[in-house]
């Protein structure tokens, strides 16, 4: 494996490899720290947009959890099924407001697995939702 030269650049001459690895170590704890926050608000904003399967929304939202694990910020499991659950579009309204009734609590995969299940009837009963954007309008005078 090498080491690309702007990097190498930017750390100090090291005789050891262990100094060396530890250089590379402090250089890359800032990227460490702004990748943590690029993900966890990856994680908040994320919404479901119909473009993709339920299944594919889930699991993104689970390996931002994941990466943010490693980087040692864990989510809890509960968190993460309230992440999944706002990041829902208005359709699944009815799921939500089930999910809030019941007294059980689902694992993340439980609830993944609801979800496809939801997406399959609504499909099954012809629900889509229609995007509809519109745009300013004739200008005034003309």
């Amino acid at each position: 494996m090498t080491i690309a030269s702007n990097i190498k650049s930017s750390l100090p001459p090291a005789d050891k490899g262990k100094a060396y690895l530890a250089a590379i170590e402090e250089r890359f704890k800032t990227a460490d720290k702004s990748l943590a926050g690029k993900l966890m608000a990856d994680l908040t904003t994320i919404k479901y947009n119909d473009t993709r399967s339920m299944h594919e929304h889930c699991i993104e939202i689970t390996n931002l959890a994941a990466k943010l694990k490693n980087l040692g910020m864990s989510v809890d499991n509960s968190f993460l099924v309230q992440f999944i659950l706002n990041s829902l579009s208005p359709q699944y309204g009815p799921f939500k407001i089930n999910y809030n009734a019941i007294d059980e609590r689902w694992t993340s995969n439980e609830l993944a697995n609801k979800l496809v299940q939801e997406e399959a009837r609504l499909g099954r009963e012809g629900i889509k939702v229609a995007h509809y954007i519109q745009g300013a309008g004739p200008k005034a005078g003309k």
